[in-house]
């Protein structure tokens, strides 16, 4: 603010007093001398917009020339327009061709002005036999050096501000794409290690619920024949621990990868694969008839019906239809002791369809008030985790009461083939 001032102080007394020269030397009196020295001091003071307008002040000169006065004024004025990109209508006078064309007539009108007074201001220069001509040159060579110099300084001070701006402006966008960019891969890896947590958890809630709803099932039947069968309950012993081996190794297998890991010390994708439950080869649809066969030894009355060509899915495909007959037979011990059940596997184009149904407790017979005596805690989680590993897929679940009383559940999914 102190530059702008000075300068316009000075480009102000420069004008006053070289347009009170040029009115003295000419001879028009003091009314005319006084008007053109406030003329001068109002061209002059155009410095102070000169970063906002800085037409402005180049304006301004090239009207004073002609009294030649201005010149700092043209020069400041010419550097400042180069430098600062003015807006609007102003802007088209900062582009290099008509900064060009500016310095021409500043040039040229500086010339002509010098020339018409070379006669009158330059008197003893000619008397000492100093051609006109060289003074012309003189001229020119002033002209060209108060024009060019400022022009190309500030076409240059401002390219290279420009330019600043750019890189600067890029270096924050960088900035900002960088911190989007690690806010995306850390919500990757927050929603990663979600899934894999869930998964993890249905896979145990499968495990565990099926064989120890099996296990107390047979605890059950074991209190009630101890002392009556010993051998029934010896089966029923060896049962369960068939049962409790089985539910060991699914449990060693889910475990196993949950080891102590430095999980700070790796990336939000390394945990989750570290984390992530092996997904090779496990239980599928042809296991689905020893599933069967233990909740018959538990003592469900359940009927398996297959239908269809059998083939080929994938190994997801294969594990999840297992899981959602194997959580809807451990349903139906938990809380329809007593019941038939039916289970259906009917292979359809491109996928597989399935259906476990049972009948009502209630109407099931003398054994259902003895199996609500031993009915199972559940969380509520079995009926959430089927629909979240069927849906995962692509395929359609449906659980729901039937008229009857009873429960029904279905399931549909459509998987390319594979091999497991």
């Amino acid at each position: 603010m102190w530059f702008d001032l000075g300068l316009t102080a000075l480009a102000a007394a420069e004008s006053t007093a070289s347009t009170a020269s040029f009115v003295g030397k000419q001879g028009f009196g003091l009314p005319v001398e006084v008007v053109l020295a406030l003329f001068g001091t109002l061209a002059g003071s155009t410095l102070l917009v000169r970063r906002r307008w800085p037409l402005v002040p180049v304006a301004a000169a090239l009207l004073t020339i002609p009294f030649q006065a201005g010149y700092l004024l043209l020069m400041v004025g010419l550097y400042t327009l180069g430098a600062y990109r003015p807006e609007g209508p102003a802007r088209r006078f900062a582009e290099r061709r008509a900064m060009s064309l500016l310095c021409v007539w500043a040039i040229v009108e500086t010339t002509v002005v010098s020339a018409l007074t070379i006669t009158t201001q330059q008197a003893d220069a000619l008397r000492n036999g100093v051609p006109e001509y060289a003074l012309l040159l003189l001229s020119v060579l002033v002209a060209v050096g108060i024009t060019v110099a400022p022009t190309m300084l500030g076409l240059y001070i401002g390219a290279r501000r420009r330019l600043w701006e750019t890189l600067s402006d890029r270096a924050e966008g960088l900035e900002t794409e960088l911190a989007l960019l690690a806010e995306q891969a850390a919500e990757r890896a927050r929603r990663a290690r979600m899934e894999e947590r869930t998964r993890i958890a249905r896979e145990m809630h499968d495990v565990v619920a099926h064989r120890v709803s099996l296990m107390v099932v047979h605890a059950g039947a074991l209190e009630r024949v101890v002392h009556k069968d010993a051998e029934r309950a010896a089966e029923s012993a060896k049962l369960m621990g068939d049962i409790g081996r089985q539910a060991l190794d699914e449990l060693r297998q889910i475990l196993g990868v949950l080891r102590t890991v430095e999980t700070d010390a790796v990336s939000g994708e390394a945990a989750a694969a570290v984390l992530a439950v092996p997904s090779g080869d496990g239980p599928g649809l042809a296991d689905v008839p020893r599933l069967v066969d233990e909740s018959r030894a538990a003592g469900l009355r359940v009927r398996l019906t297959v239908g269809g060509a059998r083939r080929a899915l994938s190994a997801e495909t294969e594990r999840t239809a297992y899981r959602v007959v194997q959580e809807a037979l451990t349903n139906v011990l938990k809380h329809a002791a007593g019941a038939e059940a039916e289970v259906v596997v009917a292979y359809v184009p491109g996928g597989v369809a399935l259906a476990v149904a049972n009948t009502c407790p209630e109407a099931a017979g003398p054994d259902a008030a003895a199996g609500a005596a031993r009915r199972l805690p559940s969380g509520g989680n079995g009926l959430v985790g089927m629909r979240e590993r069927v849906t995962a897929l692509g395929g359609t679940f449906v659980a729901a009461a039937t008229e009857a009383g009873g429960f029904r559940v279905e399931a549909r999914m459509t998987a390319a083939p594979g091999t497991r």
